[in-house]
């Protein structure tokens, strides 16, 4: 069995910092790609960020206050989010492309998403 677990959401003013992290852990065999969505309310899923092995790619929505990295020996991606702003209030998901071990399948595994409210 496959989870990701996530964590670092919560209450922030405007300007202010906050950092979201995702890890994966049960019968991994490999992990590719790892990202993250955001879907405030009353609006459609957006893909904030999405990381390979080798490249990261930044929604242009938040490009310069966002970054994302990953730890491939954690099989984890963070989500850093600096100089945070009202409209950037959603829950924040992460996702992995992840192969198990018992199935050697592929597919998407989900976090649980995490609420970040950006407000004073």
């Amino acid at each position: 069995q496959v989870q990701l677990v996530e964590s670092g959401g919560g209450l922030v003013q405007p300007g202010g910092s906050l950092r979201l992290a995702c890890a994966a852990s049960g019968n991994i065999f490999s992990v590719s790609t790892m990202g993250w969505y955001r879907q405030a309310p009353g609006k459609q899923r957006e893909l904030v960020a999405v990381t390979s092995r080798d490249s990261t790619n930044i929604a242009d929505y938040v490009k310069g206050r966002f970054t994302s990295s990953r730890d491939d020996a954690k099989n984890a991606v963070y989500l850093e989010m600096n100089s945070l702003k009202p409209e950037d209030t959603a829950v924040y998901t992460c996702y992995a492309f992840i192969v198990a071990r018992t199935t050697m399948a592929g597919r998407a595994y989900w976090g649980q998403g995490t609420q970040v409210t950006v407000s004073s």
